[in-house]
């Protein structure tokens, strides 16, 4: 969790000036499932993006 929040603070909300907490919030889930969960590429599951990590659990 350390390294995800660490992710999450320096390649996004260090980035952005957030005007309210809505709006970082929708901000903060759209990074999330649209950048690390189907683009960044995890050393811990093989470098695979979460997504194609669990497709793959699936059809096996």
């Amino acid at each position: 969790m350390e390294s995800f929040f660490k992710t999450l603070k320096v390649g996004r909300i260090y980035q952005v000036h957030y005007e309210t907490r809505a709006e970082a919030r929708l901000d903060i889930v759209d990074w999330i499932e649209g950048y690390y969960n189907r683009e960044r590429l995890h050393t811990s599951i093989g470098f695979l993006t979460p997504v194609d990590y669990e497709a793959a659990l699936i059809a096996a």
